[in-house]
């Protein structure tokens, strides 16, 4: 697994022992550290992030509504990020906010026009995601930029799994509130597959090394209180927490 550590001014890119206790640097000094002597960050650092709406057939069934023939896809700016251990701020405007777990891929190569059979080439790998959600917000402005786009509103983490160490297709993914399970699916649920969002959304923008594509959300979709703890399961990835102030 890959993450991005912090200790005290250095931040670099490193990759984390089997036992998860060593990270060695992936720049030229190689230099290896105590897990506890870093401080964890977001795995990426997105220009963009590019989300997709009802891409579970399991939650288009919950809702009552069509499978979609195209994929629907929103974004959500880079200044939303926050890493695994970091604090999602309840927005003063906002009486409802709302947890979603995602799958999320992270684009290795800066890309356009990526047919499906070659979208393994531009993976750099793959984790956790929660696109946090103003829910009462989305409603009320009927587009979704202001509830998606506060700060701290892109948990991303704890690490990445390389793409060749990883297959999306069918892993189990869960959200869980003080402990609770609340979203408890697979990702052989999903309607588009990465390779094909990659060739949809590619077709649509460059996408630049670093940016995270996140697959959608799995029915359970509920709501976040100040004081909750909520974590973001996939596995063959791990858990992204995070608590709500």
């Amino acid at each position: 697994m890959m993450g991005r550590f912090k200790h005290d001014e250095y931040i670099f890119y490193g990759e984390l022992s089997s036992d998860g206790n060593l990270v060695t640097s992936l720049s030229h000094d190689g230099g290896t550290f105590e897990m506890s002597e870093l401080a964890l960050l977001p795995p990426a650092k997105p220009s963009k992030i590019v989300c997709i709406g009802l891409n579970y057939i399991d939650h288009a069934i919950e809702l009552g509504m069509d499978v979609p023939t195209e994929p629907v896809i929103f974004m959500k700016p880079p200044s939303s990020v926050i890493g695994s251990g970091d604090k999602i701020v309840y927005p003063a405007m906002s009486q409802r906010v709302d947890y979603e777990a995602e799958l999320a891929v992270v684009i290795g190569k800066r890309c356009r026009n990526i047919d499906h059979e070659d979208a393994g080439d531009v993976i750099a790998g793959y984790t956790c995601f929660n696109d946090v959600t103003a829910r009462d917000l989305q409603q009320k402005d009927g587009q979704w930029t202001r509830a998606k786009s506060f700060d701290t509103f892109a948990p991303l983490g704890p690490f990445i799994v390389p793409e060749e160490d990883f297959d999306p297709s069918d892993v189990s993914i869960k959200c869980r509130v003080n402990g609770e399970v609340r979203q408890d699916s697979s990702t052989s649920n999903l309607i588009f597959d990465m390779p094909h969002l990659i060739e949809f959304i590619s077709d649509i923008m460059t996408l630049e090394v670093g940016d995270v594509i996140s697959t959608g959300t799995p029915p359970g979709v509920g709501e976040l209180l100040r004081g909750d703890v909520v974590e973001v399961e996939i596995e063959g990835i791990g858990t992204l927490a995070n608590e709500v102030i």
